[in-house]
């Protein structure tokens, strides 16, 4: 086999498949990205078993077909090096043995019989397929990946929950002490399902949809959910399990609201919270016509305010949050002012965007800490 390929080309595509690749694998193949030539295309693999990656990519003076596998660390950290220029491919189709040619320099190593490297899986009992806009698909990773949850123990938060209706899909990610709800009625695929993406695939899925346009199409069986478009294939599978039921956790009636900037009440909490305690706990004291933003340190005799103003309605109250949760919900929101509803401090406080895009609906919830 034999083929050309801009270097530049090929390092960023490989790059984006190399996030796939596990740092220590039970199977040693899958140190190995998979490349396939056919025609004047290479194919090129990426899995960790869970999650299988493909990119698709036009090759020059191709000759023969086949299958090889090169370990990833190496090869990356050699195109890495490289400045933009052709490289060509040489493999010895029995002993695979690669001569990687280039400007001014050679290098030879030796691949792996890509029949060794296992195959994608068939899809299994019922398939869906659809066909989504990117940038609507790519606004519903964005809002709620935050927010998934970290921890083993409560596997099946560490993903995100995608509610598939006909006329509309609903994003949800929970670490259970945030909670993020992103309906999008730009999203009509016609069909109803659900399934929990995981973390890990659903990063990789919103890295390829910010540099695609068009749609992407999704096709869905009872384990798993594959991503394509032109260049890129993503096939994950799915956590196992019942996603909790969102909607009971959320407010029903909030009667208390506090309209604030959200840039200047980011920057505020970002301050104080430099003088928090272990824990983070920031006190939020609403009046009519401003918030005092407070934290301290009881153990190191230190403490910090600021006062911001707001609009807000409702019966004076001092409420806390953790700091950090505070700043990356307001950190993952677009919009310039944001509401806050509340109802008493030991409930709930539900951040909202003063006004959503036009069939756009974000509402994240966080509970709120003991004072």
């Amino acid at each position: 086999m034999k083929f050309n390929i801009p270097s530049k080309q090929l390092f960023n595509n490989l790059s984006v498949l190399g996030r796939v690749v596990q740092s220590k694998n039970t199977i040693s193949i899958l140190d190995n990205f998979l490349f396939t030539l056919e025609g004047d295309h290479i194919t090129v693999m990426a899995s960790d078993q869970e999650t299988t990656m493909t990119a698709r990519m036009e090759v020059f003076d191709a000759e023969g077909e086949g299958a090889f596998a090169v370990n990833v660390k190496n090869l990356l950290e050699l195109l890495k090096e490289l400045a933009d220029q052709p490289v060509t491919f040489t493999v010895d189709d029995e002993r695979f043995e690669i001569t990687l040619d280039y400007l001014n320099g050679q290098s030879n190593f030796i691949g792996i019989d890509g029949a060794q490297f296992p195959q994608k899986d068939e899809p299994k009992g019922e398939v869906t397929k659809m066909q989504l806009p990117v940038d609507e698909v790519r606004k519903g990773i964005e809002s709620t990946i935050f927010a998934v949850g970290t921890e083993e123990i409560r596997r099946i938060m560490m993903g995100i929950y995608w509610d598939i209706k006909p006329e509309l899909i609903t994003f949800v990610a929970s670490d259970t002490h945030k909670l993020v709800r992103y309906r999008n009625e730009k999203l009509q695929p016609g069909v109803e399902t659900s399934f929990i993406l995981p973390t890990k695939p659903a990063a990789l899925l919103g890295n390829i949809l910010a540099k695609s346009e068009g749609e992407i199409g999704i096709t869905i069986d009872d384990k798993s959910a594959t991503f394509e478009n032109e260049m890129f294939s993503l096939t994950c599978r799915f956590i196992n399990g019942r996603y909790p039921n969102y909607e009971s956790v959320i407010p029903k009636s909030n009667p208390y609201e506090m309209l604030v900037d959200r840039q200047l009440m980011l920057n505020a909490v970002r301050r104080v919270s430099v003088f928090a305690s272990v824990g983070g706990l920031v006190k939020l004291d609403l009046k009519e016509a401003e918030v005092k933003i407070n934290t301290q340190d009881v153990d190191f005799s230190t403490w910090a305010e600021e006062v911001i103003p707001c609009d807000y309605k409702g019966q004076d109250m001092v409420i806390g949050f953790n700091d950090a949760k505070v700043i990356e919900i307001l950190n993952n929101m677009q919009c310039d002012m944001v509401k806050l509803t509340l109802s008493d401090p030991s409930r709930a406080g539900v951040f909202v965007p003063e006004k959503n895009e036009e069939g756009e609906d974000l509402l994240i919830l966080l509970m709120p800490m003991m004072i």
